[in-house]
């Protein structure tokens, strides 16, 4: 972690019973999509130990389970305790993403400590260091800075493109523009239905489910000197960007207060935050969102990331032969190896954004 810290910040609690073959706790099930080599994809029903149960039968996909929320959670809980129908191994089966094609709504700058730490030692942000400012001092000025936007601020949000989810075991491919590939793993969540205008009070009876999705971005890409809003997120969601997995948990079975966010590169520790140190939690988030959007079924949010991005760990952005190893409590796990982008011979003509004049 950074030697710049500010708050007092404890690793969550985590329960014990939780099963090293899923990553899921005992007595709770997950919701994913999964195929058999060269079959159709499907639906099922993880349980702890390994066993997925093809629900295709009652629901085509996984769209279809959160279109009927209320009625599928009591099915699948039913499901869950009968186990009366044949189970494939969660081990052998491919893991594709959760959902194929949700709205996909990514809060962002919403951990105090990662957002202070981009602002002080990534590149789009330095031509706001004072003349002779050191790190310690910029971090401490940015940090004030998101501070204040916890007490005063509104929740910040941008959406994505779900051409960019991928399995949460498959390749990241480095794509030719972009020289900072860089990690962020986030809580997510799926909602179940949608509200507008709806309270923080209430916000939260709108989420089905959580998930983990890794928000990987070529951070360098995000500023631009040519268009005077400044900055373009486009970058975050190049092909496989964002793995998504291997399934989402019914709200119900998940403590927030007990949920550890950690990704390892190579095996050496890059985050490891709890995840309900948020500026702005989920009810927060929701209730904003749903004073400009359309909120549906199956819709996607992401958190924001905690701490710990490449920058911070002295520049090691992703490179090709690294692995990455991610999990979430009660989430599951993720593991991507990062290669090269198989262009097909084919070359950028516009290239990386002009950052400055």
């Amino acid at each position: 972690m950074s030697k710049f810290m500010m708050g007092n910040v404890k690793p969550a609690v985590e329960p014990e019973n939780i099963n090293p073959v899923t990553g899921l706790v005992e007595g709770t099930f997950g919701i994913g999509t999964y195929q058999v080599k060269g079959e159709k994809a499907f639906p099922g029903l993880v349980l702890p130990n390994g066993d997925v149960l093809d629900v295709s039968d009652r629901y085509v996909d996984t769209h279809a389970i959160f279109d009927d929320w209320e009625n599928a959670l009591v099915w699948l809980k039913e499901l869950a305790a009968k186990q009366d129908r044949p189970a494939k191994s969660f081990t052998e089966l491919n893991i594709l993403p959760v959902l194929a094609h949700p709205n996909f709504i990514c809060a962002a700058s919403n951990y105090r400590q990662h957002v202070a730490e981009m602002m002080t030692f990534n590149k789009f942000n330095q031509d706001k260091r004072l003349p002779g400012e050191d790190d310690e001092a910029f971090f401490a000025r940015n940090y004030a800075e998101v501070d204040r936007r916890g007490r005063e601020g509104t929740p910040f949000f941008f959406t994505g493109l779900h051409s960019s989810l991928c399995g949460p075991n498959d390749d990241v491919p480095l794509p030719l523009i972009g020289q900072q590939p860089d990690w962020e793993l986030e809580l997510g969540f799926i909602l179940g239905k949608g509200e507008r205008y709806s309270s923080p009070e209430t916000a939260e009876d709108m989420i089905a489910a959580y998930v983990m999705v890794n928000d990987i971005g070529t951070v360098d890409e995000f500023k631009r000197a040519d268009i005077k809003f400044n900055f373009d997120w486009v970058s975050k969601f190049q092909p496989n960007f964002k793995p998504f997995g291997p399934f989402a948990v019914p709200k119900e079975f998940v403590d927030r207060n007990k949920m550890q966010i950690r990704l390892n590169v190579n095996g050496e520790k890059r985050q490891d935050w709890p995840a309900e140190d948020m500026i702005f939690g989920p009810a927060q988030v929701l209730s904003h969102a749903s004073e400009r959007l359309r909120l549906l079924p199956g819709d996607l949010f992401i958190m924001g990331s905690p701490p710990g991005n490449a920058a911070n760990h002295g520049g090691a952005w992703l490179k090709e032969g690294d692995v990455m190893e991610s999990s979430i409590t009660y989430l599951g796990r993720q593991r991507n190896n990062i290669v090269k982008e198989d262009t097909e011979g084919k070359s950028v003509t516009y290239g990386a954004f002009k950052t400055e004049w």
